[in-house]
């Protein structure tokens, strides 16, 4: 019961810091489920990738909309060209180990940080 409640409160901070932000899940998920649950890195990124799979964003979805905060073609574009570019990343993640698979990880949220704090 514990790690369902681990689970949840994990879900929960990511769908609040994603409607919040506007941001993916992932940058909260995965390092949750590495650092707090344990998980590796693959099984942390499967993992973050299956919750897509319903559409665990469409409430706040629709509040964006309804502020006209939503740009429908351009989420319906990235969205088709994020089908096809998360099966080749899938492929390429699913080949390489876990430590560097862990490390291109903390790199690119770094990068993300980095080039957010100093712009303006």
């Amino acid at each position: 019961m514990d790690k369902i409640l681990i689970y949840l409160v994990t879900g929960l901070c990511a769908g609040v810091v994603s409607g919040l932000f506007g941001i993916g899940g992932a940058t909260i998920i995965v390092p949750a489920l590495v650092l707090v649950c344990g998980f590796e890195q693959h099984m942390a990124q499967g993992t973050s990738l299956a919750l897509m799979l319903p559409p665990i964003g469409i409430l706040a979805a629709i509040q964006y909309y309804k502020n006209g905060y939503l740009d429908v073609q351009a989420a319906v574009f990235i969205c088709i060209a994020f089908f096809i570019g998360g099966f080749f990343g899938a492929k390429f993640a699913t080949a390489v180990s876990t430590p560097v698979l862990k490390k291109a990880f903390a790199v690119f949220l770094v990068m993300v940080a980095v080039k957010m704090f100093f712009s303006k």
